[in-house]
């Protein structure tokens, strides 16, 4: 049993306020991650042309199509469904040619305007902002719980916390992603998709509105362990070398960002297979037959290690780099940012009423 220090490193926040920090860290970050996700969807999609009749547009494999899109930008993956050349945006109808990022990011801006570098941001919004607080602040209050209520040894309690906090928030968002998918494909009113909703749960039972949770899970639970485990080995190990006995915003900055590469690399056949789950789901979405049954897990890495050998579940690796760690940096960041001004704020209200 490791010793258990007398004050809690939340620092006497609330969990609203944690809330509040971790719900601003998110929005700050599907703003800044966005654009530049946009910018690397456009660039990737000049690369391998569109085929009408073809399935989904992946985004972050080498796998290109027509039908669908899935944006990544750093938080959450959410399709936009695109049926029959209606309902796209008006880039997909007319694409424009790109030499380059900057030159990608002036012409979006010049012939698009400026709205069209954070498209996608609103299913972004509704969706990974409310994951992200719920995420954060059980982060918080279990690593608290577990290292000052029970006594764990405090480098067991972040793979712990960061694993059980990221189970909690996939388990409560998961029906709410398909529900959301399912909308957005159909163009369905809420009468007729909770008439859709009741007959998939008298078919399948309810187990069916948490279709693609495994994947899900197998990737982000293990993602969350390693990232937070690396975060606070490395926040620690920068304050000791510093001197300082809290870190300061570039220290949380620099830790999130290497964490979250870190963790990227090595959950990067998960996020390879959540990916084509992903897109399964929205092909089937899309069917107005019957749809089939979708792969599991493993005959879905078969597949993938059967079609392109065991570098196909390591593809993508430098574009998820470049999409995890700065979104990591920056939420976390942020996070600790507001934690801190939290910490001021109920400091001086102590002080007030003395």
């Amino acid at each position: 049993m490791a010793h258990r220090p007398a004050v809690s490193p939340s620092g006497g926040i609330t969990p609203v306020q944690q809330m509040l920090a971790s719900g601003t860290g998110a929005l700050l970050t599907s703003l800044f991650v966005t654009p530049l996700d946009v910018v690397k969807i456009r660039l990737q999609s000049q690369s391998a042309p569109f085929y009408q009749g073809s399935a989904c547009l992946l985004l972050s494999l080498p796998v290109f199509a027509g039908k669908c899109f899935l944006y990544c930008n750093g938080l959450m993956d959410h399709l936009y469904v695109c049926q029959n050349g209606m309902r796209c945006t008006t880039w997909y109808n007319s694409p424009t040619r790109f030499s380059g990022t900057l030159d990608a990011f002036v012409k979006i801006l010049r012939y698009e305007g400026v709205r069209s570098l954070w498209s996608g941001l609103p299913p972004t919004l509704v969706m990974a902002v409310p994951a992200t607080m719920i995420y954060f602040t059980s982060y918080d209050q279990l690593r608290d719980f577990l290292h000052y209520r029970m006594g764990c040894h405090e480098n067991q309690v972040p793979l712990v916390a960061g694993g059980l906090a990221r189970l909690g928030a996939v388990t409560v968002i998961s029906p709410l992603e398909l529900i959301r998918t399912k909308m957005q494909s159909r163009q369905l009113s809420y009468r007729e998709l909770r008439v859709c909703i009741t007959s998939a749960v008298a078919q399948d039972g309810w187990v069916s509105l948490w279709r693609g949770w495994g994947p899900t899970v197998l990737r982000d639970v293990p993602f969350s362990a390693l990232y937070w485990f690396s975060y606070e080995l490395v926040k620690r190990q920068l304050c000791q070398g510093y001197e300082v006995s809290e870190s300061t915003f570039m220290m949380s900055f620099t830790a999130g960002a290497f964490s979250g590469a870190v963790a990227a690399l090595m959950t990067l056949p998960f996020d390879v297979v959540k990916t084509r789950r992903q897109i399964q789901l929205g092909e089937m979405e899309m069917l107005t037959g019957s749809p089939k049954k979708p792969l599991s897990t493993l005959h879905m890495m078969r597949k993938i290690c059967a079609e392109s050998g065991y570098r196909g579940l390591f593809a993508g690796l430098l574009p998820r780099l470049i999409k995890v760690a700065p979104a990591c940096a920056v939420m976390i960041s942020s996070y600790e940012f507001g934690k801190t001004f939290f910490e001021r704020l109920n400091r001086e209200r102590v002080l007030q009423r003395m």
